[in-house]
């Protein structure tokens, strides 16, 4: 017999039979191992708060809480040990049931052969191991400041990375607030890295792009024949997220009838397609986000109350990047090296002075704007240091002021307009103007130059075509 490869490993076997307990506890002794027992599932889930167990074998068929109802519940607590079920009454659609539905390790029929489970335990065990090393790789990592795409060491995002390490492994909604460009949808699909769903579909939904008549449709399919155009039943995005995760983004723009419908399926985990008869279950987690301040949404008849508390399981707020700025370089240096293979470019850095350029300015457009200037900036580089010359005009200056810094990156100083980029028209400003009122002001009269082209607006301004449209929702328009 092999010496064992963790000496203290720690097994717990849930049975109801004493005797199979009893000696399955003996064999876990005999192989160097730590075992504790429990006689169902409800003591198990007691024993675990004090015996953190590296390997659980249990019984399915118990009174009490069975295998079933036990593994529902280490799945949903999201830090499930490698769990190998045991049962006298097993067949192909349980294995399946219990390894792939429930999460479960492996599966094995009773009576157990004794070589066959330890081999299995050890495995398992390994498993547990390289998990652990895993989680302490990305705390690691978090304190250097990464997580997952999330790059940031200010104490904001310090704050961040523990939160989604604390959300990340549960079945909980959570929720996403911040600016557009802020990086809500990367916050989203760390959440889903971090979960034990990592290996299900990642489905992200932009509810404000999406017609009134057709989002119902989107998000919970429809039958053959269910309105005019159903040619052919189709799955919605419930459905393709089945043991993943699906993130709704601009949810106060959902209509409040579609809201209402959302939040029974969360509240049962049931769809029923429209023009359908009968609902089916799901199994997916809800990531919400939205760039409203959400208690306002909800006074504002914006957003459903009993939605809003729903979803507020866990809240996390990305602050935008003008209030956390020592954020700039470790982004900048992450951005570059996702450019570079993008690009196909060798930028190694960013000169000092172009990093106190980037510092200096107020970024309306946040991270996504800040992407976009170092896009520009590689390209044009191509190799070794961004220089100052390499970043566009407006962020060549050294605006003294937040409000000069949002003029600059219009195209105008405090001292008197200048031009905008391409056909020397001009867009005057006083001394006193808010940054708000600068940011209205230059993005009405690009689009007004334009001729309200929308998409040649947006990279006039070097703002994405979703920030723009936010941006005019904001001042009335559409």
């Amino acid at each position: 017999m092999n010496p064992p490869i963790h000496p203290s490993l720690k097994i717990l076997i849930v049975d109801d039979e004493a005797s199979q307990r009893s000696g399955l506890a003996a064999m876990m002794s005999a192989w160097g191992m730590v075992a504790e027992t429990a006689g169902d599932g409800q003591e198990a889930l007691s024993k675990l708060a004090d015996f953190p167990a590296d390997v659980i074998l249990t019984d399915l068929n118990m009174p009490g809480m069975d295998g079933f109802g036990f593994l529902r519940r280490l799945r949903d607590s999201g830090d499930m040990p490698p769990t190998i079920v045991l049962t006298a009454y097993g067949n192909l659609e349980t294995a399946v049931k219990t390894v792939h539905e429930l999460g479960a390790y492996w599966f094995l029929e009773k009576p157990i052969q004794p070589t066959s489970l330890e081999v299995l335990i050890r495995r398992a065990g390994t498993h547990a191991g390289l998990r652990a090393e895993k989680r302490n790789l990305e705390r690691q990592l978090s304190y250097k400041g990464a997580l997952g795409e999330l790059v940031g060491t200010s104490v904001k995002m310090r704050e961040i990375f523990a939160l989604l390490q604390q959300a990340g492994p549960s079945k909980a909604c959570v929720l996403i607030t911040g600016e557009s460009g802020t990086g809500k949808e990367m916050v989203a699909r760390t959440l889903h890295a971090l979960s034990p769903r990592k290996q299900g579909p990642f489905i992200a939904i932009n509810c404000a792009a999406l017609p009134e008549t057709l989002i119902e449709s989107e998000l919970f399919g429809h039958e053959k024949g269910s309105f005019t155009g159903a040619s052919e039943r189709r799955a919605g995005c419930f459905e393709v997220s089945q043991h993943g995760t699906l993130l709704l983004d601009e949810i106060g723009e959902m209509p409040m009838q579609t809201q209402a419908k959302l939040l029974r399926i969360l509240e049962d985990s049931k769809v029923r397609r429209l023009g359908g008869r009968s609902e089916f279950e799901v199994d997916v987690r809800v990531v919400a986000a939205t760039n409203k301040v959400p208690e306002e949404a909800v006074r504002g008849g914006q957003l459903r109350e009993d939605l809003y508390y729903r979803l507020n399981v866990f809240h996390i707020h990305l602050p935008p990047l003008r209030e956390r700025l020592e954020d700039i370089q470790p982004i900048a240096a992450a951005l570059i090296g996702d450019l570079n293979r993008k690009h196909d470019c060798r930028v190694s850095e960013v000169s000092g002075e172009v990093l106190d350029a980037l510092e200096r300015h107020h970024w309306p457009g946040n991270v996504r704007e800040l992407r976009n200037v170092l896009e520009r900036a590689v390209i044009l580089a191509g190799e070794g240091a961004i220089e100052i010359k390499h970043l566009p005009a407006f962020l060549q200056g050294r605006p003294a002021s937040a409000a000069a810094a949002a003029a600059a990156s219009a195209g105008v100083t405090s001292e008197g307009p200048s031009a905008l980029p391409d056909d020397g028209e001009t867009v005057k400003f006083q001394i006193g103007t808010t940054v708000e009122e600068a940011e209205k002001a230059l993005i009405l009269r690009t689009l007004e130059h334009t001729g309200h082209n929308k998409t040649r607006a947006a990279g006039i301004l070097g703002i994405s075509l979703k920030t723009l449209h936010n941006k005019l929702k904001e001042y009335g328009g559409s």
